[in-house]
């Protein structure tokens, strides 16, 4: 449920080039498939053309710029391929509804009074640094969440759930970012529930989400066990899919990490999607026989 290899290979070649000049023609020579070929199919998988994906990663970039450092509107403009500042400015204000100057003002001021709340409140330890999101797992004391304000996939901010101790091992355990809600409003439909993640030297990492009924059993779960997240990778775009049965309570959600590493989330969204399209429950998958087997040992 990612990207096929030739949309990975050709995010991979733009998040190394995002401050160079890129040309559809050398996409296809590095890729190796034709440009019409590979603009049909990254098209259908990202959801948009690769100019706009271009575009959407680099106004990102000069978005964490504007926020956190003091290079000028024009030198990031230039920097990140934008014909003129005034070019820049126009792209940028239609992304973000505002330019770039106010847009660099007021995330300094902000930035600047959540520094100062911070210093000035003493957060209980248990209270989450990121609002609706708490952390969770196996051993949740050898990781940290919080907000990253400089990697990114769009907007301004990302998620980044990483492993704090040098006790943690390459092993099952595990911790997650997650958050957990009511299943009123989804109940007899299909779930779709997709999101953009980045890794560093994660063991493994993943997605994942769960249904749950009154009595607090799992009846839907996927946690892309067959489809892990290993080592450094770029933003890919990752969907889970489960049904949400009549008598459903509860659906929880997240990022999971395994072992060492850290990983970035970001573009959470839900949607109904119909029957047609294939869920990933893993809990499918586990299917009894229909009668009792090598009863003797013989086999």
């Amino acid at each position: 449920m990612k990207y096929s290899n030739v949309t990975q290979r050709t995010i991979h070649y733009i998040e190394q080039h995002l401050t160079s000049k890129m040309v559809l023609d050398d996409f296809a020579q590095i890729v190796g498939y034709s440009k019409f070929h590979l603009t049909r199919v990254f098209k259908q998988e990202v959801g948009m053309a690769i100019s706009e994906y271009i575009r959407m990663r680099r106004l990102a970039v000069a978005a964490m710029l504007l926020m956190h450092s003091e290079e000028s509107i024009l030198m990031i403009a230039l920097e990140l391929q934008f014909q003129s500042q005034e070019a820049f400015t126009r792209s940028f204000r239609e992304s973000y509804a505002m330019p770039p100057g106010k847009y660099r003002k007021m995330m300094k001021t902000l930035i600047g009074m959540e520094e100062e709340n911070m210093n000035n409140e003493s957060m209980a330890s248990e209270q989450s640094p990121i609002k609706g999101w708490f952390l969770s797992g196996s051993h949740p004391w050898q990781y940290t969440i919080g907000i990253d304000e400089k990697v990114f996939h769009s907007g301004a901010k990302s998620g980044v759930l990483q492993s704090s101790s040098q006790e943690v091992e390459d092993t099952e355990q595990f911790g997650t970012m997650m958050q957990s809600f009511q299943a009123d409003d989804y109940l007899g439909k299909r779930l779709k529930m997709s999101c953009y993640i980045k890794s560093e030297d994660a063991y493994k990492c993943a997605a994942w989400c769960r249904v749950d009924n009154a009595a607090g059993d799992s009846i839907q779960f996927d946690n892309m066990h067959n489809r892990l997240i290993t080592g450094t990778t770029d933003w890919n775009y990752y969907t889970i899919v489960l049904d949400v049965p009549e008598g459903s309570e509860s659906i929880h959600f997240g990022v999971l990490l395994i072992g060492k590493g850290k990983v970035w989330a970001d573009g959470f969204r839900f949607e109904v999607v119909d029957h047609k399209t294939p869920v990933t429950n893993m809990l499918d998958q586990i299917q009894l026989p229909k009668q009792p087997l090598n009863l003797d040992f013989s086999e």
